[in-house]
């Protein structure tokens, strides 16, 4: 017999009728599909969350920060060194103070962030995140003394657009009652809603009128660099302190206060991915027993083949390709279930909370799940399942080359 016409035969064989089939591959491709649905939801919605630190955090942060232990003059000749290094994407100059903003009946403590609102990487920075149609310059001319509030902070005053507030300053006014914290009226001129953490915290005027409001006299607390890539962030650090320390400056980078939170969201993704795999692996494993029935009730037309002159080659050939075949229509299901599912998820999460009142998201970095299916992701799910499902195909392939033929036809 022909090795092609052998496993052609093996092929019909061992496939045999596509009811039996379906019914023994039955469990095994829900089993394979639940399991690859589950890892593309939990990848997806880890990636969300990564996503959403480096773009909208980290997006809204200095990379790396050069600051003065005191007020600094402001340098043109500084500003330029640290614009044209290698890797250096934009530097602008900061002031940066602690402060409260009240009302008549509340409070919230804040960072005071002084900006330059005509600087390019400034308005990149922020502008997209504002909620009111004019640019950040219109909200934040120099001397009106505006202020552009992160949207929890607003909230939490119950402000909008148009209304005064009291910033209460760490520095404290001689009157005839003594000693008083320095108090400024601000007008509220847009809100920032960047739907991340930093919207419960900070509270932005121009960098003119922040220097008038902290008495610094022109002077500014240092400059703040976005990189190209943002994870040399530690490296850029390093060099520059080593640069400038002798000048009274020293260096800040994003490490230091999200580092541990970014590379908690990779670990988690590896492990998950690890975790998960096993799932798949337990689920790919059932092919096995499926498989081995497949191969119980066709014996003796195998064992026919094997007198007729088919190697063992034809059948190891033939379960492998049943295997790929059962597991694909699995993997290939559990792709499109769990795309499906993590494509709506954002919307049934936001449905939820919005009917049932409820804020899951309150102690994140985001208060919204946000999910990103990235096809780099599906390929790597659908490569590890499709190598399991082969390799529990092998098994039972092994297995029935080496039954005797004359011990099968002898209960025939």
């Amino acid at each position: 017999m022909s090795r092609r016409l052998g496993l052609q035969l093996a092929l019909r064989y061992a496939f045999g009728r596509a009811r039996a089939l379906s019914a023994i591959g039955a469990m095994a491709t829900a089993g394979l599909a639940l399991s690859v649905a589950v890892l593309v939801i939990v990848i997806s919605v880890i990636n969300g969350f990564e996503r959403e630190l480096r773009e909208r955090v980290l997006g809204l942060l200095p990379h790396v920060s050069l600051l003065g232990r005191s007020p600094i003059d402001a340098n043109p000749a500084l500003r330029s060194q640290l614009a044209s290094r290698a890797g250096v994407a934009s530097v602008r100059a900061v002031i940066e103070a602690p402060a409260l903003l009240a009302t008549d009946s509340a409070q919230s403590a804040i960072l005071l962030s002084g900006v330059e609102p005509d600087d390019p990487a400034t308005r990149r920075r922020l502008q997209p995140f504002l909620e009111a149609s004019e640019s950040l310059a219109t909200a934040l001319p120099a001397g009106d003394f505006g202020v552009v509030l992160g949207a929890a902070v607003a909230a939490q005053l119950q402000l909008s657009p148009g209304d005064s507030v009291t910033l209460v300053l760490p520095q404290a006014s001689v009157s005839i009652a003594g000693l008083l914290p320095r108090q400024k009226r601000l007008q509220v001129t847009g809100i920032v809603r960047s739907r991340s953490e930093l919207d419960s915290r900070t509270a932005y005027v121009n960098l003119a009128d922040a220097g008038r409001l902290l008495r610094l006299g022109g002077r500014i607390h240092g400059y703040q660099l976005t990189l190209v890539d943002l994870f040399a962030a530690q490296d850029e650090a390093s060099d520059l302190h080593a640069a400038y320390v002798e000048q009274g400056l020293y260096t800040r980078n994003w490490f230091r206060t999200h580092g541990n939170l970014y590379r908690a969201i990779v670990i988690q993704k590896q492990t998950m991915f690890i975790l998960l795999a096993f799932l798949i692996a337990v689920a790919a494993f059932n092919l096995i027993s499926s498989l081995l029935m497949v191969g119980k009730q066709r014996s003796g037309d195998i064992a026919i083949l094997s007198t007729l002159g088919a190697p063992p080659s034809t059948f190891r050939t033939a379960f492998a390709l049943l295997g790929v075949f059962v597991g694909g229509i699995g993997i290939a299901a559990g792709l499109i279930i769990g795309v499906g599912i993590a494509a709506v998820l954002p919307w049934i999460y936001r449905t939820a909370t919005e009917q049932l009142s409820l804020n899951l998201m309150a102690e994140y970095f985001v208060n919204y799940l946000p999910v990103d299916i990235r096809w780099g992701d599906l390929v790597g799910i659908a490569s590890v399942s499709l190598a399991l499902a082969l390799l529990s195909a092998l098994f039972p392939a092994w297995r029935l080359t080496k039954v005797q033929p004359t011990e099968i036809l002898a209960h025939e």
